[in-house]
């Protein structure tokens, strides 16, 4: 069970041990899950030994309380933002790397300690003095090199950095857990809070440092990430083959319509949606075996005006009583089938004038030829085509007729031509062979 938690230094991964400990890592899992830590700065650093964070004010800021477990920040209730944290014996301090619960003792029972959502992630070997203070739930497993860019920050007298490291966004990367009763999962990265912008220092974006940016900046910020990220996605499908290349976009005069009624017609709409321009085609999509509408449809306008008007308009109305939905078409597939067919034509017509060669019209693809000459033209109307020269073939089934025959004999026969002369050698040749050795039989004999 793994997080990946992004911070303003780079992305570092924990995988949790669920095994020994699983109630605070139900409790890690579900914070992450609902943002609880986003933008949480990152505070305590003492070099080569550990950094604490978790606190989404930290402690620079008179409104923090702390921070509250899953449990708490759902119910509301004081009394669950705190559990009973498990010091399991065999989990100790021992790496660097090691992912602990900040504790603090039980106020009527000094024996047990309380968490909440605080932790802490040692910067070196041999911690053994947070043993009994921290409680361990898990080991990063990736970002160490975060980690060192951490243990090298600039800090003042009590362990904050001078320029703000802070927790940006928080993934889940497996849960085994079910969400408990009331957890809602919010659909986007919540933007920071006035109050979190209130504890910045010197920050990472020089625009969070503008007052009058504050929420602003924030949202730019997670529009460029959001930016990069399908940016990367499309990326992604373009080296698989689903688009032609990643910066294509979906045509802007074309409108997607649905909830149609499965006896509307393409005649139908186009005389419905041609009041708002003209219209270049317009078409229902049907099941390819048994011609059902399948209650969707594209429609292309010429001009991009006539796209919008029609958007704007006919949106939520009824068509043979059913409430239709009108929508920007994001489809590229009939441009990525364009651009593909285009492609294979120019390729298959540079082939067929033999500009260039090989797989595809590109030369390099084209296996090495095994021909005698450099090059041949081929010859489309046999399927098969020459691989020796004919100085080769020329007296081929002579040498061969001549082969096992003596020296002196195979010389004689080899200028004077015609296979049939060489097969009466081979025959007299034989005859004497055979006379020779009943001869040398007889001779043998008492």
């Amino acid at each position: 069970m793994s997080v990946l938690i992004e911070t303003s230094t780079g992305d570092i991964v924990i995988d949790l041990l669920v095994d020994y400990v699983p109630k605070m890592c139900e409790n890690f899992l579900k914070l992450c899950k609902v943002k609880y830590y986003n933008f949480s700065p990152i505070h305590s650093i003492q070099k080569s030994f550990s950094f604490q964070t978790g606190d989404p004010l930290g402690p620079m800021s008179p409104q923090s309380d702390g921070g509250t477990s899953i449990w708490g920040l759902i119910s509301g209730d004081p009394a669950a933002k705190t559990f009973t944290a498990l010091f399991h014996p065999k989990l100790k301090h021992l790496e660097r790397g090691t992912v602990s619960m900040a504790t603090a003792p039980h106020p009527s029972d000094p024996d047990q300690r309380l968490a909440g959502s605080q932790f802490i992630i040692t910067l070196g070997d041999k911690t053994d003095y947070l043993d009994g203070k921290a409680a361990i739930f898990g080991k990063v497993v990736e970002g160490f090199d975060v980690l060192e860019k951490i243990n090298d920050a600039i800090v003042d007298d009590r362990g904050h950095p001078l320029v703000d490291i802070r927790i940006k966004h928080t993934v889940v990367l497996d849960d085994p857990y079910p969400d408990p009763a009331g957890l809602r999962e919010p659909s986007s990265s919540p933007p920071p809070t006035k109050a979190q912008l209130a504890t910045v220092r010197i920050a990472e974006d020089e625009e969070l440092l503008d007052p009058e940016a504050d929420e602003n900046a924030a949202a730019e910020a997670e529009r460029k990430r959001k930016e990069r990220e399908a940016a990367a996605q499309a990326l992604t499908l373009e080296m698989m083959g689903d688009l032609p290349f990643a910066e294509v976009k979906p045509p802007e005069n074309v409108l997607f319509v649905c909830q149609l009624n499965p006896v509307t017609t393409d005649e139908d709409l186009e005389l419905i949606f041609s009041r708002f321009g003209k219209i270049l085609s317009c078409e229902v999509i049907r099941d390819k075996k048994t011609g059902d509408s399948l209650q969707y449809a594209f429609i292309e306008f010429e001009e991009q005006k006539s796209c919008e008007e029609a958007y704007s308009k006919m949106d939520n109305v009824l068509i043979d009583d059913r409430r239709i939905h009108v929508d920007f078409c994001q489809s590229v597939s009939r441009l990525s089938e364009a651009w593909r067919k285009e492609t294979n034509d120019r390729r298959r017509a540079e082939a067929a004038h033999r500009t260039r060669g090989g797989w595809g019209g590109v030369e390099e693809l084209e296996k090495r030829r095994q021909y005698r000459n450099e090059y041949t033209e081929p010859d489309h109307d046999k399927k098969y085509q020459m691989v020796h020269g004919m100085e080769d073939l020329r007296g081929r089934h002579a040498r061969d007729s001549l082969t096992g025959l003596p020296e002196w004999l195979a010389e004689d026969l080899q200028g004077s031509g015609g296979r049939r002369l060489c097969l009466d050698a081979c025959h007299r040749t034989k005859r004497r062979r055979q006379s020779r050795e009943q001869r040398d039989v007889r001779a043998s004999e008492p």
